[in-house]
């Protein structure tokens, strides 16, 4: 089999120690913004809506909820700290994409992808309106994203507006690995994810929003009733936003798994280092690979890379120890160095791990339960820095029991089909990421497997 670029150009194992040297395995995000902490939940309660989950998903759901109704009274419940999980831990691309780019929209929901892009567009339109109505300090920056292919075969994959050549695309971030790319110069924000998971707080609790921390939800019962250790709340309605986190409701057990994705960040790079990548747009950068790695500038100048590997668990399950893997990190020093040598001696000062709701259509899914009292949302694989927004509105239409223009699509009204139960979940996901991994030593050729999961339109996305 072919080599890939990071196997014919490796780093030193000196220089992958030096940036290693010293790192935090503590996410950047919310050490750099922390947020307040709030009391958790003790004894009976009532409330108009009940949100379960203080992160992207459940934080937009109480914003938008008192948008539209602010005599409703809302509560949001997390078990732990307001974005402590996924919304704390992403690399902050804010994408316009609900379907996980295009070419996913356009082989499942090929009638309606025109329509999902634009109501994408429009929502992420929204945040950026939102962010500045209510004088959000998040870092906001609508760079545009680059894909780049680092492979010769994936020259054959750029198509469209934007496209590149290597010339024209080393210009814009300099790294001798870029064979070609392509620019999308509007529809991808960077954001600061630690700073939008505190502000969306701080704007929920001023439009009249209860949030507590620290209370898992440990039942959820007819009525509709929401308990925790040591509190119950009496709720008109629900709205689970409990993303990778065992669902409440059965028929959603199967429905996710958690994939663990790794990253690193450095220390804000010198201006002589800097000057030696470019990178003036400031843009989210994504190669593409099926084990793709995706890489931007923060405010201050460091690097965030991530991404290659993603780690699924026998058994499905969420747990603190899965972040600390040392070969997932030396392995993203090395392709970072790969990607640009002229950080060599550079330090990362944090490395960290979140689990991502992976689906098998690679996109969120909704529905309601107990006679429509209850919604939910998740299944974002990834992708739910912006389509948590048009989600938690998703939700709300459905507890409403209205008729929109978001309700009114396949794409809410499908859900996808389930992942296998273990062992053959294990089985079947490691079958898959192994003929990823094979799949870019071949020139991008996909094997019986993978030729069949996409007949199936099903998948695991890295």
């Amino acid at each position: 089999m072919a080599t890939t670029v990071f196997e014919r150009q490796p780093a030193a194992a000196s220089s992958i120690a030096t940036m290693l040297e010293g790192s935090r395995l503590d996410p950047f995000w919310t050490d750099d913004a922390p947020g307040p902490a709030r009391p958790a939940l003790a004894g009976s309660h009532r409330a108009d809506l009940v949100v379960v989950g203080g992160g992207y998903s459940g934080l937009w759901t109480a914003i938008l909820a008192k948008e539209r109704d602010p005599g409703r009274s809302v509560m949001v419940l997390e078990g732990r700290r307001v974005g402590w999980a996924a919304s704390g831990r992403n690399g902050g691309f804010c994408e316009a994409s609900l379907t996980h780019g295009r070419e996913n929209g356009e082989a499942r929901w090929p009638d309606e992808v025109d329509e999902l892009d634009r109501l994408g567009m429009q929502n992420l339109d929204e945040i950026q309106d939102t962010v500045a109505r209510y004088g959000m300090d998040v870092d906001w920056q609508r760079t545009g994203a680059l894909a780049v292919a680092i492979e010769p075969h994936q020259l054959a994959w750029l198509e469209g507006d934007g496209v590149l050549d290597a010339e024209a695309t080393r210009a814009l971030v300099n790294s001798p690995t870029y064979l070609g790319g392509q620019l999308s110069p509007d529809d991808t924000a960077m954001v600061h994810p630690g700073k939008l998971a505190r502000e969306l707080a701080r704007v929920a609790e001023e439009l009249g929003v209860e949030i507590v921390e620290q209370s898992p939800v440990v039942a959820l019962e007819d009525g509709p009733v929401v308990r925790t250790r040591d509190g119950v709340v009496r709720a008109g309605k629900v709205a689970l936003a409990t993303n990778v986190f065992p669902s409440l409701l059965r028929r959603n057990r199967l429905m996710t798994v958690p994939v663990y994705d790794y990253a690193l960040m450095t220390e804000p790079l010198p201006a002589d280092r800097l000057a030696e990548i470019g990178w003036e747009g400031r843009q989210g950068v994504a190669d593409m690979a099926n084990q793709f790695h995706y890489y931007r500038l923060t405010a201050d100048d460091r690097l965030l890379f991530g991404g290659y590997d993603a780690i699924y668990h026998a058994g499905g399950r969420v747990r603190a120890r899965y972040q600390d893997r040392p070969a997932s990190y030396e392995r993203l020093a090395s392709h970072l160095l790969t990607t640009f040598p002229q950080l060599d001696g550079i330090r990362a000062t944090h490395r960290w791990a979140g689990a991502i709701d992976t689906s098998t259509r690679f996109c969120a899914f909704w529905g309601t339960a107990r006679g429509g009292d209850v919604a939910y949302s998740l299944g974002f694989t990834g992708l739910g820095v912006g389509a948590t927004r048009f989600g938690a509105n998703v939700m709300l239409d459905l507890l409403a029991g209205e008729e929109t223009e978001r309700t009114r699509l396949a794409m809410v009204r499908e859900r996808p089909l389930p992942f296998p139960p273990e062992p053959v979940a294990s089985l079947g996901i490691n079958a898959t990421r192994w003929s990823l991994d094979r799949a870019d030593h071949r020139e991008g050729r996909r094997n019986l497997l993978l030729r069949g999961l996409d007949a199936l339109g099903l998948g695991f996305d890295s």
